[in-house]
């Protein structure tokens, strides 16, 4: 972690609610971070094997319910979480000293939402959801252009609908952790956790 102006974080400034919480220092995130992707996040899942995989993903939706994010239902990531439906999440916002942690189970959104955000997605990038057979070998990029172009004409208008292979999850946060960095690595660590009433309990860790 980066060092940056010495912020705390006490038990008073936080929302009773983590995903208030989160959306604060999302939003400031958005407008003081200075990072083109404030939205990336480390999704973190395990293969149907049971092997740690860890990439690079968009947050494209919050609310009280959790965090969504799409993919290709047939790459690694759709794969590993149709065998095990739980998932990690890490924000890491260097130039604030942030980091938040989140965990929990995952759902598939609805096809009213995928569609919705399929629909908003630039041209290029929905045809390349039709022509990508995405963490799958591929011979040659002249083979995955090849089949951007067959999309292009098999779809020459601004319609194109969503692929059946081709919708978002959320994970169903139980768990959501804030980090605040502090000087001489004190940092400031809370974190909230569902309990069996649907409430949440918020305890400081050590740095």
């Amino acid at each position: 972690m980066s060092a940056a102006p010495d912020t705390e974080l006490t038990l008073e400034m936080l929302h009773p609610d983590p995903m208030d919480q989160f959306t604060h220092w999302f939003q400031d995130a958005v407008e003081r971070s200075g990072l083109n992707d404030p939205n990336a996040m480390c999704l973190s899942t395990l293969s149907p094997e049971g092997v740690p995989e860890g990439r690079i993903v968009l947050l494209k939706g919050v609310d009280p319910r959790g965090f969504a994010f799409y993919t290709n239902l047939e790459s690694a990531k759709g794969r590993a979480l149709a065998a095990h439906p739980v998932a990690a999440l890490t924000f890491h916002w260097d130039r604030l000293a942030r980091q938040v942690r989140v965990q929990g189970g995952v759902e598939r959104v609805t096809d009213e939402e995928a569609d919705a955000y399929y629909a908003s997605r630039p041209r290029g990038s929905r045809l390349g959801a039709w022509a990508s057979e995405q963490s799958r070998p591929l011979v040659d990029r002249a083979t995955l252009e090849g089949r951007v172009q067959e999309m292009e004409g098999r779809y020459p208008g601004e319609e194109i609908p969503r692929p059946p292979h081709w919708s978002g999850f959320r994970l169903l946060p139980v768990a959501v952790e804030f980090w605040q960095g502090r000087t001489s690595r004190l940092h400031d660590r809370f974190v909230y956790r569902k309990d069996s009433g649907g409430g949440w309990t918020i305890q400081r860790l050590n740095p």
